[in-house]
């Protein structure tokens, strides 16, 4: 099952972030990597993860998986609603969604003294606008994760080994195999928001 692995979510929580037991964790953007995230918080021992999308049928899917909570983003009190389920705001935030929308009301949730932590991607010249003053007033932290700060040989074995026990179950994100004639139907399912992981088997 190693193929199905995604360093990108669980290393952004092991590796960048480096999230404690106890702490309370928002995972914006719940596709493949998101879930992976949520899957990486409940190993570390968060006592709270609250799920945020756009998509109500990935949050069920999230508590599923780990989720303690979930929101979706699209409706206009999400903002007040991740604060009051995490009492004033996350220690840790994860952006997935590659918007920076997103990020921004990742940034916002978290508490004093909070991390927030971004792999996604969004367009080459998109900016993010930021109240500088709370970085140092409020001791925040904000970092990019690219691959989940990932070290092969040593975090991929270490991956496969909680797969085994049993506190991984990647294969639970395993929604479809295609074959290679089959390949442009998958990425329209992943645009679609359809899919989460699809392999394609060769035969």
């Amino acid at each position: 099952m190693s193929h199905l692995f995604r360093t990108t979510g669980v290393g952004a929580v092991f590796n960048t972030a480096r999230v404690e037991a106890g702490s309370s964790v928002v995972v914006f953007g719940c596709g493949g990597v998101g879930l992976n995230a949520i899957q990486g918080a409940a190993i570390c021992g968060a006592r709270q993860i609250i799920a945020v999308d756009l998509s109500d049928e990935k949050l069920a899917q999230e508590r599923e998986l780990g989720a303690t909570h979930t929101v979706n983003a699209g409706q206009s009190d999400a903002q007040e609603q991740i604060r009051q389920l995490s009492s004033g705001g996350g220690e840790f935030a994860f952006e997935f969604a590659g918007s920076i929308r997103a990020l921004e009301l990742a940034y916002r949730i978290t508490r004093r003294g909070g991390t927030t932590v971004t792999a996604g991607l969004p367009p080459s010249t998109a900016t993010l606008p930021l109240p500088a003053v709370s970085l140092v007033a409020e001791e925040r932290t904000l970092k990019g994760s690219y691959i989940g700060t990932c070290v092969p040989s040593r975090d991929i074995p270490r991956f496969v080994e909680l797969y085994k026990q049993g506190r991984l179950p990647v294969d639970k994100l395993l929604t479809g195999r295609l074959t290679l004639d089959q390949i442009n139907q998958g990425f329209d399912l992943l645009h679609e928001g359809k899919a989460i992981r699809q392999v394609v088997v060769f035969e």
